[in-house]
């Protein structure tokens, strides 16, 4: 080796070694640094894994949203169209309330409605949103010649869409070429008593996909919709019921009102046959009662004892008739208006004890108790002094004939409002019930023994409640066979 290559290896040797002690460094230092590194990195791939997970979140959300915006418009839609057809109980308005605005807020834009018609046995169209007629045509065409198919699939009550499977009813193919639509809903409707029909709803727009919140909310609609229906469908029955009604009731009236016509005309014609009856009755009976009273006296002689028994009977049954005559006339005067009542204060105490003196005689001989029961409060009465004591006879007469011997006749009083009732009762044999209704009538007389024995003309209670119902009164009886009767009517109060 020359002195040159030595010089040269010792500069290359000098040059090297500290190359080799910075490399030898630098390679202590980078795994020192490597544990950091491999920290740093995985930091940043972690970093990089959150980031993903943050933007994959974030679309989600975005999606969430989306939809979350998408179901509150179409609940604020379904609630505003809910309102608006609920609004109304016409079956053709409920369905052109269904206008576009309210299937674009559900992300739709077509749609089409149908009810079976019994009648013609098909399925009419209700409504049509999105079509044009003859796309429409096709529609109905299609509904018609599966009608089928379309009643199965309402009586199931089943919502189908696009996600949930329509190939039983509607395919890929039909969906496209005969509904227009890419995407669609269909509920059906059912309103009660046989009506039934179906809705359907749909999107060409292919960014638009039904979801599972649109079928719900489709659903609601077509329940809504067949409550709109059955409301109006009742309200339709309920009101033709009503003119139905209102045409019976105008009917029934005129035919009441010409009934009571012509009842008042034979009312009238019967008081007036009564009333000249009654008047042309009182001449011969007045010249009968005359000649019997002169021959009675003697004046035209001495009488055999049976000729005077028969005169005797004579004027006996003429005063019987010339009483059923004037009662008569009474009735007949009171039902046309003719007797004004002279209304004035009256004490009801006093004229019974006038009354019970009139009819001692007959209390004595029958041997019966006659108590009153008048309350000073319920004294006075505003009535015809004349009339009162008519009605009072009439009833106690009525009590006395049919009261047996120590039997109890009372007279009691209460007030009722701005009237006063008055009770006049007995212990004697009753009234049955099935006459009780008829007791008031003219010429009426209780079939039994009493009557039988005892003579009458029935017309006493008829003119009884005649009185009293001029006075603006009422009467009534309560009775049971062998437990006595009450006989009960009011008249006003005097203040």
């Amino acid at each position: 080796m020359s002195h040159l290559d030595k010089i040269l290896l010792v500069v290359y040797i000098l040059t090297t070694l500290p190359l080799a002690v910075i490399l030898i460094y630098k390679i202590s230092r980078l795994n020192q640094l490597m544990p950091k590194f491999n920290s740093v990195k995985k930091s940043l791939d972690d970093m990089d894994e959150q980031a993903k997970l943050i933007v994959r979140t974030d679309m989600e959300l975005n999606k969430i949203q989306e939809a979350l915006d998408k179901k509150i418009t179409g609940l604020y839609a379904l609630q505003r169209l809910s309102r608006i057809i609920s609004m109304t109980l016409e079956e053709d308005q409920i369905f052109k309330r269904i206008q576009p605005e309210y299937l674009e807020d559900l992300g739709l834009e077509r749609g089409c409605g149908f009810l079976w018609d019994d009648g013609h046995k098909q399925f009419a169209l209700r409504f049509s949103i999105g079509y044009t007629e003859d796309e429409i045509n096709a529609i109905k065409s299609f509904i018609n010649n599966n009608q089928k198919q379309c009643l199965n699939f309402i009586t199931s009550d089943k919502t189908l869409s696009s996600i949930s499977g329509l190939n039983d009813l509607i395919t890929a193919q039909q969906l496209n070429t005969i509904f227009k639509v890419i995407s669609c809903i269909i509920s059906p409707l059912l309103p009660q008593q046989n009506n039934r029909g179906l809705i359907f709803v749909g999107t060409q727009n292919p960014e638009t996909v039904v979801t599972e919140g649109d079928e719900e909310l489709i659903k609601i609609l077509a329940t809504q919709l067949g409550q709109a229906l059955e409301n109006a469908r009742l309200f339709e029955k309920s009101w033709r019921a009503q003119q139905e009604l209102e045409k019976k009731v105008i009917e029934r009236t005129h035919e009441l009102t010409v009934a009571l016509e012509e009842v008042k005309k034979i009312s009238d014609r019967k008081t007036n046959f009564v009333s000249s009856v009654s008047h042309e009755l009182r001449t011969p009976l007045t010249s009968i009662k005359g000649y019997a009273a002169i021959l009675l006296t003697g004046k035209l002689g001495d009488l055999p004892k049976d000729v005077r028994e028969r005169l005797e009977k004579i004027n006996r049954h003429s005063d019987e008739l010339v009483h059923m005559v004037n009662e008569l006339l009474d009735i007949a005067r009171i039902e046309s208006g003719r007797v004004i009542m002279r209304s004035e204060i009256c004490g009801l105490q006093e004229t019974a004890s006038k009354v019970e003196d009139l009819l001692s005689g007959q209390l004595k001989e029958r041997a019966l108790y006659l108590n009153t029961g008048i309350a000073q409060d319920t004294n006075l009465v505003l009535a015809d002094k004349i009339q009162l004591e008519r009605v009072l006879i009439n009833l106690i007469s009525n009590a006395i004939k049919f009261t047996p011997a120590q039997g109890r006749i009372t007279i009691t009083s209460r007030k009722i409002d701005k009237m006063i009732r008055v009770d006049v009762s007995d212990t004697g044999c009753g009234i049955p019930e099935e006459a009780q209704e008829a007791i008031f009538e003219e010429f009426f007389r209780v079939d039994n023994a009493i009557n039988q024995e005892v003579k009458g003309t029935g017309l006493g209670l008829s003119l009884v409640k005649h009185i009293v119902e001029a006075h603006g009164g009422k009467i009534w009886v309560k009775s049971k066979p062998e437990s006595g009767t009450t006989f009960s009517f009011t008249l006003p109060a005097a203040e």
